[in-house]
């Protein structure tokens, strides 16, 4: 059932102009608040956590390799004190 009724027809038109309207102005609040938020991480130095997960990740090989390298001397020393034999008799 198909009407030529103008006056339903510019309804329909304003009110899907009007839900565009308003589909852009919600777009726009969301970029204005990420903006805003993106300024305030910035004067408060925060930093994302994609790049605090990153250097978590960094800091915690970092830190396996400074315990192995540590324990690498304690063995070096270790095995020559019980290989050398005592020279001065």
């Amino acid at each position: 059932m198909h009407t030529q009724n103008p006056i339903l027809d510019e309804f329909a038109k304003l009110t899907q102009a009007a839900m565009g309207i308003a589909q852009t102005a919600g777009e726009e609040a969301k970029a204005a608040m990420r903006a805003q938020a993106d300024r305030l991480a910035a004067e408060f130095d925060l930093i994302r956590r994609d790049d605090f997960e990153a250097l978590k990740a960094e800091v915690a090989a970092l830190r396996e390799e400074i315990a192995s390298l540590k324990a690498a001397p304690k063995e070096a020393k270790k095995a020559p004190a019980k290989k050398a034999a005592p020279t001065g008799e």
